[in-house]
């Protein structure tokens, strides 16, 4: 299940040492006060942002299948709500080709920008709401490339640019991490990595109870549960948003490779065992649903260490859940009436998404949720 870990270009330690460990602007203080939080993905968004690649250097040969897979991505959700698409000048002529047969193409806005790759879950803004108000604010959380394992000068300005198309402040975080490692209940709890967030490519020298006190203050939250790793077990160094999922109050949905086909039998048993043992915000006791990864991919990249292969990666849009399937028939049910079960209300399209899959991410990865104010 080793994510993003094909044809990346590494980049000097230099290239990312701004930023780490305290060197971008400081939090501004007291936002929990104020009342800012990060909301729950199933909360009302006013829009999803994601990325359009154009990158031959990362994607090679396979770039046109993964540009393909984005915008079919965007078209599955713009019946939910509004996709606007960051895209390179040089790519809006193969973009517009792209959205103009998708037949959501009017919901699908394309918005030149400059960026590296297509991963708006990481290196997009995280947004914050202050509750009761019709105010937002974009955190900006210093993207490095995953700690400098890929080139990301651009991708490192995203989240200011999203931000100013938005119109709302920026909150410059003096903490390195990205958003697929923070997964929050929108009622004061967050599941994140130790792998990703104390990792000396991002926060050097940085504590886990300092980590925490910029994290509550800047996401309104009073509860954080630590998930361990592995580190260096992929680009990301394991994202929660591949593991570990809020799915309303209390509940957790949780991915698990039981066969250990890909070599996660333990530190996905350990991350079971740890969500059983912890309780949330309010001090409830956690309800796991358990889902199995597939076995048998359809896919012919599938055997790549970089393949992603895992249902958790899944992403809620306004009524709406999008979630991938890999040609396994009997997990893909499983995990389609699994989610179903979990969000009864939601409609639920199921696709295949094996090009990105092939490049280590999936549907969530992709994508950055703008709260409605």
């Amino acid at each position: 299940m080793n994510r993003r870990q094909f044809a990346m270009t590494l980049t000097a330690a230099a290239s990312f040492a701004h930023g780490c460990g305290g060197s971008g602007e400081s939090v501004a203080a007291g936002n929990d006060e104020q009342g800012f939080r990060m909301p729950d993905e199933g909360e009302p968004h006013a829009r999803t942002w994601m990325g359009f690649t154009s990158s031959s250097s990362i994607w090679g040969s396979g770039l046109g299948a993964v540009q393909q897979d984005l915008m079919r991505i965007a078209n599955a959700i713009a019946p939910f709500e509004p996709v606007s698409m960051l895209v390179n000048a040089s790519a809006l002529a193969r973009a517009e080709s792209l959205r103009s047969a998708a037949s959501q193409a009017s919901r699908i806005q394309l918005v030149n920008a400059s960026l590296d790759d297509l991963w708006l879950r990481d290196a997009g803004p995280v947004f914050v709401r202050r509750m009761g108000l019709r105010e937002l604010r974009a955190v900006d959380f210093n993207f490095n490339g995953w700690g400098g394992k890929q080139a990301h000068a651009r991708d490192a300005t995203v989240a200011a640019a999203v931000a100013g198309h938005v119109n709302v402040p920026v909150v410059k975080s003096r903490l390195v991490l990205e958003g697929g490692g923070l997964e929050v209940d929108g009622e004061g709890t967050a599941i994140i990595k130790e792998s990703c967030v104390l990792n000396a490519n991002r926060n050097p020298g940085l504590s886990k109870t300092a980590v925490e006190q910029v994290l509550k203050s800047t996401l309104g939250l009073t509860k954080i549960i630590w998930l361990p790793g592995p580190a260096g077990g992929d680009i990301t160094d394991a994202h929660t948003d591949f593991y570990a999922r809020f799915a309303g109050s209390g509940r957790v949905v949780v991915s698990h490779d039981a066969q250990d086909i890909y070599g996660e039998r333990a530190v996905t048993q350990r991350h079971i065992d740890v969500l059983r043992q912890s309780t949330d915000a309010l001090g409830r006791s956690l309800a796991l649903t358990v889902i199995p990864v597939p076995e048998n991919p359809a896919s012919p990249q599938a055997n790549s260490d970089s393949f992603a292969a895992g249902y958790i990666n899944y992403y809620l849009c306004n009524g709406g859940l999008i979630l991938p399937s890999f040609g396994d028939t009997a997990a893909d049910r499983v995990a389609r009436d699994s989610l179903q079960a979990l969000y009864p209300s939601r409609q639920l399209v199921q696709m295949r998404i094996d090009a990105i899959a092939a490049g280590g991410g999936g549907i969530h990865c992709t994508t950055q949720q703008q709260p409605a104010p």
